[in-house]
């Protein structure tokens, strides 16, 4: 709401759209869609392949946004509460499946076994994964390659989560073509963003890649699991605590 509250003391266009392009950076900073990225990224060794992992994510939150826009202006539409639980929970089974994929990617490349050793009279037994090593494709430069994986989740995302607040703040805009150029900034700035986020997450992932094959292996665990958890948190907030399944 404070967003919100800004945004109607600022008079001009350009303090609006200014807005705009803030409040795109700052949504790619969002919880849940890091978790999602960082699960994309994690098979990536590539820091230009990372970051373009977070530009496409930004193009397909931009598509969903500038259609459910152009909804919302041009037909009045409004969206349900419910509607945008329904919307949020179904990215949190998409971050839940994102998380398996690379948990199962992992136990398929690789060989999961437990290694005991001793600390005094104690014998100790530690979960180890052997990874299989990875190559970049041989149609890519350095592992640089197109995924429309990335667009797909980036619609998803575009539709619910905190971006339904942008959607309650278009209408708020008088002119409908300052609105439809408010989301374009919106989305300019979330793939900017979301870059940047994709090109940090993805620098332990690129530094690990080579010579630390078995932390590189730990860090991909740790997306997985980080996804599955989100994804579940997110379900149950919306199925549960906000009532959408009961």
């Amino acid at each position: 709401m404070v967003e919100l509250l800004a945004l109607l003391t600022i008079g001009s266009t350009a303090g609006v759209l200014g807005l705009g392009f803030f409040l795109g950076l700052r949504h790619a900073t969002d919880g849940d869609h890091l978790a999602a990225v960082s699960t994309i990224v994690a098979e990536r060794k590539s820091l230009w392949s990372s970051a373009l992992v977070g530009g496409l994510w930004g193009v397909g939150h931009t598509i969903s946004l500038l259609i459910a826009g152009m909804i919302v202006l041009l037909l009045d539409f409004e969206i349900s509460e419910r509607m945008e639980r329904a919307l949020e929970f179904a990215v949190g089974i998409m971050l839940l499946l994102l998380g398996a994929n690379v948990l199962r990617k992992l136990l398929t490349g690789g060989t999961l076994h437990f290694h005991s050793h001793e600390h005094g009279a104690r014998e100790h037994a530690h979960p180890h994964i052997h990874g299989a090593k990875q190559t970049d494709p041989a149609n890519t430069h350095h592992g640089l390659s197109f995924s429309p994986r990335s667009i797909v989740i980036g619609m998803v995302h575009g539709l619910a989560g905190s971006a339904g607040l942008m959607l309650f703040v278009v209408p708020t805009i008088e002119s409908k073509i300052v609105g439809l150029l408010y989301i374009v900034i919106f989305g300019i700035g979330s793939i900017g963003g979301m870059m940047i986020m994709s090109f940090l997450v993805g620098l332990p992932f690129h530094l690990t890649a080579s010579k630390f094959n078995r932390i590189n292996t730990y860090l991909q665990l740790a997306a997985g699991i980080g996804g599955i958890v989100v994804g579940l948190s997110v379900m149950y907030e919306k199925g549960v605590t906000e009532g959408l399944l009961i």
